[in-house]
């Protein structure tokens, strides 16, 4: 009779991959559970978002890879980002995918869990503060106000075709719009929501660098939207919310005769 000792060993078991919300850049954001993961891990894949001040949780001994993403130009194509998130789990190294943001909103979170499940490996999820939640309580503006709006939505600016995009409904009148990744487009942006019906004298906000010592609050009009990140010179990484909790935000207004605009704003949403 076969005793235990005479069977076969059981092939190594994977180890996990933690996919792991960064935040938006404070390190004072992140979960006591991602700063354990952090300073723990002997390999850590990260975006090009996630602050130096996170990363310097890092132990001296781990090995740290950036896989940043700017538009058009990735240092590391995401099928590349899978396989070696796969190989070195299977390889037996516990991974921490430190991802800005929450890893489960544009973050890629999604391709990157199919990826590991399809080859076998273990994966856990720790959720982050995502960019629009950070940086608007960053600019202490409310997201949803009973007074103002009772619905959020997030949406890309930089998906293809976006004049092809199906936005009606998600600005307007007691509807609040977060855009991420939408300031190179900001002017298509606007122009595709004002054909879409949305008032041209909506409040609009921009949330440049959220939660960051260099952040940016700007303030304007849906008409003047593109006009004003070109002026004000607005980069990466910005969020842009449109609808009328915008005029809560602790912001500069950027457009002359702000008072007077929004007057008119009441009359056409009238």
């Amino acid at each position: 009779m076969a005793t235990m000792a005479d069977q076969p060993s059981d092939p190594a078991t994977p180890a996990t991959v933690h996919l792991v919300g960064a935040g938006p850049g404070d390190p004072e954001l992140l979960t006591i559970k991602a700063v354990r993961l952090i300073r723990d891990a002997r390999l850590i894949v990260h975006d090009g978002l996630v602050s130096e001040e996170i990363l310097a949780l890092a132990s001296p001994d781990a090995e740290l890879i950036s896989v940043a993403k700017q538009r058009s130009r990735h240092s590391m194509p995401q099928d590349a980002i899978n396989a070696l998130l796969v190989r070195s789990a299977l390889a037996g190294e516990s991974v921490v995918r430190l991802k800005g943001g929450d890893p489960f909103i544009f973050g890629r979170g999604g391709e990157e869990l199919e990826a590991c499940r399809a080859a076998g490996v273990p994966v856990e999820i720790v959720p982050g503060v995502s960019a629009a939640i950070g940086a608007a309580a960053q600019a202490q503006l409310p997201l949803t106000h009973r007074d103002a709006s009772s619905a959020v939505s997030f949406v890309a600016g930089q998906c293809k075709g976006l004049s092809d995009q199906d936005w009606s409904g998600l600005a307007g009148k007691g509807r609040t719009l977060v855009i991420y990744m939408g300031v190179a487009t900001a002017a298509q942006i606007a122009d595709k929501l004002i054909a879409d019906g949305v008032s041209p004298a909506l409040p609009v906000a921009v949330l440049e660098n959220g939660t960051r010592a260099d952040m940016r609050t700007l303030r304007t009009l849906l008409a003047d939207l593109g006009d004003m990140v070109k002026r004000e010179a607005v980069v990466s990484p910005a969020l842009i919310v449109v609808g009328e909790v915008a005029r809560y935000a602790l912001a500069r207004d950027v457009l002359a005769g702000w008072a007077q605009r929004q007057e008119y704003g009441a009359e056409t949403r009238s």
